[in-house]
């Protein structure tokens, strides 16, 4: 039997060692499993919180935004020393779970992860591959490059959203050419995202926490949700993985679990069937994103552009108006025509443009103070 080696002592896990389905194997398993958290918002901060004192040994967290006040409403690892620090979520979360559980080891990631990264971040980080893969985003183009990346590498994938009273769950353990992973032999393996959801919404008509606001309560539900689904599959209990899509309105009080499992057999699915992984590939992809819920949008540079010097470009912008510089980004107060605008640079070159929705706006008022 698998033991705990003896820097891992069991007192901290001992409540969750009663479980006859985890014990101390299972716990052992949790100690040396990796998890990817894409996302560290709403959803990322209880998934990356339950599962560093579940003891999941590698927390891999990827997320492209720093801490803002509107943040601290939902997103529990962050505190108001956060926002005035601007402090970045993934760097963040990484200082609150050193606090809370120093067995577990969190890799902070502050990058956009997109179809150009996925595949290195995912599989060929120090850590190695990763055992599983954690929806914590807030749109439907990262959610299915997420999608294509499980399915073509074979690794499970638990999908998650809330927005206003509404929150969604689903276990992605996807079916391969080899069909030789261990739910699959199992009999376990499930419908792809793109099974059950063939198309990602169109621009506007997807409700998101910027139009339709978020219970923090929702949020924290689904998100628990997810991190249970987590830990079976890296117990390699896929017998107890739900294989319905879960779907709860706590304001009208409905639990409702969809029966997806014939839509893989029934269906012709893009990416798990045909191998078609065109999220992946950068087919729908996109160099700038609206922001949920920050009247912002993001931009991303091109591949081979320069990164940016953020030193030099502070002291530019001085002149402009209050500037904000720490290690991972600089932050500075803009005038544009009369319109005000908060212009955010990151190391790896990609920017936040804050007081427009609009791309076209957003371009060029980063052409404008940063060059285009």
């Amino acid at each position: 039997m698998t033991t705990l080696t003896a820097d891992h002592s069991t007192d901290r896990y001992h409540r969750q060692m009663l479980l006859p389905f985890v014990g101390e194997a299972g716990q052992a398993k949790l100690l040396k499993s990796t998890a990817l958290v894409v996302g560290c918002g709403a959803l990322g901060t209880v998934i990356v919180n339950m599962l560093a004192r579940a003891g999941v040994g590698r927390l891999v967290v990827v997320d492209r935004d720093f801490v803002e006040l509107s943040n601290l409403q939902r997103q529990v690892l962050f505190d108001e020393d956060d926002v005035n620090g601007l402090v970045p979520k993934a760097e963040a979360a990484r200082a609150k779970i050193a606090r809370i559980n120093s067995q577990v080891q969190v890799i902070p990631l502050i990058q956009d992860l997109n179809h150009t990264n996925i595949e290195q971040v995912a599989l060929e980080g120090d850590y190695g591959p990763v055992d599983i893969i954690i929806d914590g985003v807030d749109n439907f183009e990262t959610r299915f490059i997420v999608n294509d990346t499980a399915v073509k590498h074979g690794i499970p994938y638990i999908y998650g959203g809330a927005v206003g009273t509404v929150g969604m769950c689903y276990a992605v353990l996807p079916h391969t050419p080899a069909g030789d992973k261990p739910w699959e032999i199992a009999g376990r393996a499930t419908p792809c995202l793109r099974c059950i959801f063939e198309q990602a919404p169109p621009p506007g008509m997807n409700p998101t926490c910027d139009t339709a606001g978020v219970l923090g309560p929702v949020v924290s539900i689904v998100s628990n949700y997810e991190s249970i689904e987590a830990m079976k599959v890296l117990l390699g209990r896929y017998e107890s993985v739900n294989p319905n899509l879960v779907s709860v309105d706590c304001w009208e009080n409905q639990l409702r679990q969809l029966k997806v499992g014939r839509a893989y057999d029934v269906g012709e699915c893009t990416c798990c069937k045909k191998r078609n992984f065109e999220w992946l590939d950068g087919v729908y992809s996109s160099s700038t994103t609206t922001l949920c819920g920050r009247d912002a949008v993001q931009l991303t540079l091109a591949p081979g552009e320069s990164k940016l010097n953020l030193v030099q470009i502070a002291d530019r912008l001085k002149a402009h108006g209050q500037v904000k510089l720490n290690p991972f980004m600089l932050q500075a107060t803009v005038s544009d025509n009369a319109e005000a605008f908060e212009l955010t640079l990151f190391k790896d070159g990609r920017a936040i443009v804050k007081g427009t929705k609009q791309p076209t706006r957003a371009r060029a008022v980063y052409a404008k103070f940063i060059g285009s």
